[in-house]
């Protein structure tokens, strides 16, 4: 790169498995198709986007473990299920002519390449999308929390947050209560205190002390994934900023 030259954004993007399955379980084709065609996009703007994927459309491993099964092996049924929707966004991503690659933190050779923090940044500084499947790879540990550990690790600018059926944090559920407020800016602390829905506790203490800046916003609004990549203003920004309330 030209000494002067500014670097190209490299942002984090966090799908949860219900935007997936459309809030059902299972694919839904047109959901993923859309989102992926907004992230080719972004890419062909100049962005760097790396994504990691829930797995709630097919396994959550406490919910498995409420219905008996042991809490370990239920997550790793979870991991199993993000690499399913890995794949299925890769094909729509590979489709659409943007080159992808999925790395997994549980071996898969078959299907996916091991995750290797070096390797992910060449494919990004390639123009490659790379998709981390199969969480960290260990039991107890959310997607929140490797989104914010892969964004660290690889160097992204912020993580985004997309969401379901809402656009932005807010004092309050605004389906259940007129009377919620949006936030436009959110502290990490606030948002920890308040037990507002962000993210788990781990992944939100481990953006506080590591200073990664989240952004939460709605992914139903057309066009609004290819917004947030690109780093138009949306939602709330979670940071160690002062709360701003509109």
């Amino acid at each position: 790169m030209p000494v002067g030259a500014q670097s190209p954004r490299r942002v984090l993007l966090k799908l949860s498995g219900e935007a997936f399955g459309g809030g059902a379980v299972g694919i839904d084709v047109k959901v993923v198709q859309r989102i992926a065609g907004e992230i080719v996009r972004a890419v062909r703007s100049g962005v760097q986007v790396a994504i990691v994927v829930g797995g709630g459309n097919f396994f959550r491993g406490a919910e498995l473990s409420q219905a008996g099964i042991e809490r370990s092996r239920g997550d790793y049924m979870g991991m199993l299920g993000t690499v399913m929707n890995c794949l299925a966004l890769q094909d729509f991503l590979e489709q659409a002519g943007q080159a992808t690659r999925v790395q997994t933190a549980i071996t898969m050779g078959q299907v996916a390449e091991p995750y290797i923090p070096l390797k992910a940044i060449r494919h990004l500084e390639k123009g490659r999308v790379v998709i981390f499947g199969a969480g960290a790879g260990l039991p107890y540990f959310s997607t929140d929390t490797v989104s914010i550990q892969r964004a660290l690790e690889i160097h992204c600018a912020e993580v985004l947050m997309g969401k379901n059926g809402v656009d932005a944090v807010y004092t309050a559920d605004p389906r259940k209560d007129p009377s919620a407020r949006r936030f436009t800016s959110l502290s990490y602390n606030r948002a920890l205190v308040d037990n507002l829905a962000v993210m788990d506790a781990s992944a939100l203490s481990m953006a506080r002390d590591n200073s990664m800046p989240i952004r939460v916003f709605g992914l139903e609004g057309p066009g609004n994934v290819t917004a947030a990549l690109q780093g138009t203003t949306l939602g709330t920004r979670v940071c160690a900023e002062d709360d701003i309330l509109e």
